[in-house]
């Protein structure tokens, strides 16, 4: 029996790398960063960072879904920023999706994502 189940779904974008989209371990779900590919294209399509954080939420929906989880069971977030300028209206869209018991949280701003991406999320979760 093996101690992590790689999850994948076609509903998110495919790793581009040496990594899964998420695994499952010990009753537990983690996921990789998420930016905002639209996984029906392999592109960024959104300009701003408010739709860029819906398709980085929606991403992760079907990742967490393929785990038999919702937002609801995340109890970590880490997420980064290109610019944290952008923090007020990223939190207007990340909200929506924690409206009550928030998890805890890391919000950081770093020097550059891939793609030129403005927003990568990264959650974990418990199962259960």
């Amino acid at each position: 029996m093996s101690v992590k189940e790689v999850l994948h779904t076609d509903l998110a974008p495919a790793a581009v790398g040496p990594y899964s989209q998420a695994v499952a371990a010990n009753n537990m779900i983690f996921t990789s960063g998420q930016i905002p590919i639209n996984p029906k294209t392999g592109k960024i399509e959104a300009t701003t960072i408010e739709e860029q954080t819906e398709q980085v939420m929606q991403n992760l929906h079907c990742v967490l879904a393929e785990g038999g989880v919702a937002f609801d069971r995340v109890i970590k977030t880490t997420c980064f920023l290109a610019d944290m300028n952008d923090f007020a209206a990223f939190n207007g869209v990340y909200g929506k999706y924690f409206p009550e018991n928030a998890p805890a949280r890391s919000c950081v701003q770093v020097a550059a994502l891939p793609m030129g991406a403005k927003v990568e999320v990264e959650v974990i979760a418990v199962k259960g």
